[in-house]
């Protein structure tokens, strides 16, 4: 299984990127995708997840209202939507797939997650 995240770049505070998530060697369907971040300097953070077998997303409070977790699943296809994007979170951001079937508590621990994309770089300065 490999994971393939796509998207990054540079913008300007306040402006919005969308980034994806794509498998090989596996659909996503029920399972739980993870993204995360990690900013230089500084330990990597949960940002959210995306939970298949109910079609919901959880999500950071750092990130809760602008950003959105959403699955394509003809194109079995995973995006995070960052809008109103702050300086703060220029980082790396990685998804994650789970093989499991967690518990809410477990889906901000890196450990719940068995398969990580590259990461893809996200810049937010003016």
């Amino acid at each position: 299984v490999q994971l393939q995240a796509s998207g990054g770049g540079w913008v300007q505070p306040g402006g919005s990127l969308r980034l994806s998530c794509a498998p090989s060697g596996v659909t996503f369907g029920s399972r739980v995708v993870g993204w995360f971040r990690r900013a230089p300097g500084k330990q990597r953070e949960f940002v959210g997840a995306f939970r298949g077998s109910l079609n919901t997303a959880y999500y950071a409070d750092s990130v809760r209202g602008r950003f959105t977790i959403t699955r394509d699943n003809g194109k079995n296809t995973v995006y995070l939507q960052m809008n109103n994007l702050k300086p703060e979170d220029t980082a790396v951001y990685y998804c994650a797939l789970a093989t499991s079937r967690p518990i809410l508590s477990m889906l901000p621990d890196p450990e719940t997650y068995h398969y990580w994309g590259q990461g893809t770089q996200v810049t937010v300065s003016s």
